[in-house]
């Protein structure tokens, strides 16, 4: 949720269960316009917000000229005062997917060590992986903007310069249009490029760059759009349970939220 439009976002998706207290929402407003001016951001957003045992991250998102690449994720406990996330590498995403298991403390010192399966401590002390809390949630962060993050189909443009950037000329989808799943796009780069002749000819290359929802595997990942009060458009991701995209149709509002305890639905595709 752009942090200039924070306030008016968060009472169309209010209806959804996700609520902010009135002190929350205040300090959000003011930290993200100070955090947006002391890094020189671009833009900044209200990602979501992960619930701990202890205690819930707040979480801020900047970026840059370029919307998809340039990202830097930070967190917060009081929505005041801003930390600044690691970039989520290949290594660490390794270590964070053998070691964390459990749910998020709040603590960002805590550590998290891999199960060993051997009967020897000293095996164990040797093989095993330790990560710190804060290396899981930025790795979490990195995961569901890969996997389900998502825009509706025209709102994001790439330029002459292979810059991807907001578009300013999105009026929103039209209400038909926001009932299907292939009018919804991954804010991530695509990972099923176009293959045929046929299929690059028909789409525009400067709007159709990311995956299309409707081919996600496993086959019922989203919910289909479901239309709120207000004719505010809701679309929720079934393997990040928590991920949220809001629209509103005919308007160039729309925002995807995340509020959850940072689990991934492993089991989905034995459900489906």
């Amino acid at each position: 949720m752009d942090s200039s439009m924070l306030s008016d976002s968060l009472e169309l998706v209010a209806g959804s269960g996700i609520i902010l207290s009135v002190e929350q929402r205040a300090a959000l407003q003011t930290s993200l316009v100070l955090l947006k001016k002391n890094y020189k951001f671009h833009r900044v957003l209200f990602w979501g917000k992960i619930l701990g045992i202890k205690r819930d991250y707040f979480i801020a998102q900047g970026r840059g000229e370029n919307e998809m690449q340039d990202k830097k994720n930070l967190y917060c406990f009081n929505c005041m005062d801003w930390f600044l996330l690691p970039l989520a590498t290949d290594s660490m995403i390794e270590e964070v997917t053998k070691a964390a298991k459990s749910r998020f403390i709040g603590d960002p010192s805590a550590m998290e060590n891999e199960p060993c399966n051997s009967s020897s401590e000293s095996d164990c002390s040797w093989f095993q992986t330790t990560v710190t809390e804060e290396s899981r949630l930025a790795v979490m962060i990195h995961q569901i903007d890969e996997e389900v993050s998502v825009v509706p189909r025209g709102a994001i443009v790439r330029n002459p310069l292979d810059l991807i950037q907001i578009n300013r000329s999105f009026g929103g989808l039209s209400y038909s249009e926001a009932r299907r799943l292939d009018n919804f796009l991954h804010f991530s780069k695509a990972k099923n490029p176009k293959k045929t002749v046929l299929e690059v000819g028909v789409v525009n290359q400067t709007i159709d760059f990311p995956d299309v929802l409707m081919d996600d595997i496993p086959k019922g990942s989203w919910s289909l759009p479901l239309e709120c009060a207000s004719n505010v458009w809701v679309l929720r991701s079934q393997l990040w349970p928590g991920l949220t995209l809001f629209h509103v149709p005919m308007a160039p509002q729309y925002r995807y939220v995340y509020i959850g305890d940072g689990k991934k639905d492993l089991d989905l595709p034995f459900m489906l």
